[in-house]
């Protein structure tokens, strides 16, 4: 059998990256993956299996006609926050594999925000046309229960993923914060300088070695290279391509300051400790879930005093998940191969 697998990838986005990897970890060895893809040679190398590009109508056609399978890898595609382009594609390519016969699959999903009319009720469709749907929050499965769907829900598939140690990390310095920043209009310049003097003041106060950790790089890194210019201490900029790798970063780190969602999951799942700055309602819906403190950025207090304190106070006295809570979600996390195992059985 073969699936194709359509996402966010090749885009060098590490959160999608590792989705994209704990989706192959999890796919039946019976059913082949072609992965559509805006990098589709690089994903070929890294992941060993067959591509096609993303953009390109008749090699897509040709893949979907000797396909059996359309699965969307996980993440939040379904939603019109970003551009209303995104979800008409991600749509159109389901609707289209959805014509041609193939099993369709809505695999790890987070659906939302959707505030226009039309792409609320085209995901509406293609998820009624599905022939399976898990989703990876609660407020993705209100959504959808409203529309008489009845998705499977567990947590994100990344909390399975399993991490690789990184060479070089355990000769830095302890104690290890790690730090994720993206470009992101509610992240204006004003909060980025706030946020940098209360890393400087936690810096000063804890004497604590500052991993800088962009999970994509045309959105991350200029933001750890202008925070790392400043700082007084100890740092490093880290920059990985495979997900294990990326995962491994959070092994023996103290804290994680996260914006990123899946910066947040990799490092709860690593028994860090960790600090949300939300930008997004899926970072919310996972403070809520594992009860993590932060702040939404729209929200972020004016005085960078306020916000190391409560960093300060937080790697002292702050826990990370118990042991136990981590298999729960890990274990339950597996849930989403159930119903790539079914696709083999049925």
């Amino acid at each position: 059998m073969r699936a194709v697998i359509s996402g966010y990838y090749g885009k060098g986005n590490g959160g999608d990256e590792a989705l994209l990897m704990s989706l192959l970890q999890m796919l039946p060895s019976e059913i082949e993956p072609i992965v559509l893809s805006a990098n589709p040679r690089k994903t070929h190398e890294q992941y060993g299996v067959k591509t096609c590009p993303n953009r390109s109508a008749f090699p897509i056609l040709d893949t979907l006609k000797n396909s059996d399978i359309f699965i969307w890898g996980g993440g939040s595609l379904m939603q019109d926050v970003t551009s209303l382009a995104s979800p008409i594609y991600y749509a159109g390519l389901m609707a289209l594999a959805q014509q041609k016969g193939l099993k369709t699959i809505a695999w790890a999903q987070g659906i939302g925000p959707l505030n226009n009319p039309f792409t609320r009720w085209l995901t509406h469709q293609v998820l009624l046309g599905c022939t399976a749907v898990s989703v990876r929050d609660y407020k993705s499965a209100e959504l959808l229960s409203k529309w008489h769907i009845n998705p499977l829900i567990a947590p994100d598939p990344v909390w399975a993923l399993t991490a690789k140690s990184v060479s070089g990390l355990a000769d830095l310095p302890a104690p290890k914060v790690a730090v994720n920043l993206r470009s992101h209009p509610l992240l204006t310049s004003e909060r980025l300088k706030i946020l940098t003097q209360a890393l400087i003041d936690f810096q000063k106060a804890t004497n604590t070695c500052l991993l800088l950790v962009p999970f994509q790089s045309s959105q991350d890194l200029q933001i750890a290279r202008y925070i790392a210019g400043k700082l007084p201490g100890n740092y490093k900029i880290i920059q990985l391509e495979n997900p294990r790798e990326l995962k491994g970063v959070f092994k023996g780190v103290e804290m994680t300051i996260g914006m990123r969602l899946h910066s947040l999951i990799m490092a709860a799942s690593e028994e860090c400790k960790c600090f949300a700055l939300s930008y997004d309602p899926k970072v919310n819906h996972l403070m809520e879930e594992i009860e993590i403190p932060g702040w939404n950025l729209d929200k972020l207090p004016s005085d960078p005093n306020i916000i190391s304190t409560a960093w300060l106070e937080y790697f002292v006295n702050g826990e990370p998940l118990l042991k136990e809570r981590i298999q729960s979600l890990t274990d339950r996390a597996f849930m989403h191969q159930d119903i790539l195992k079914k696709l083999i059985i049925n």
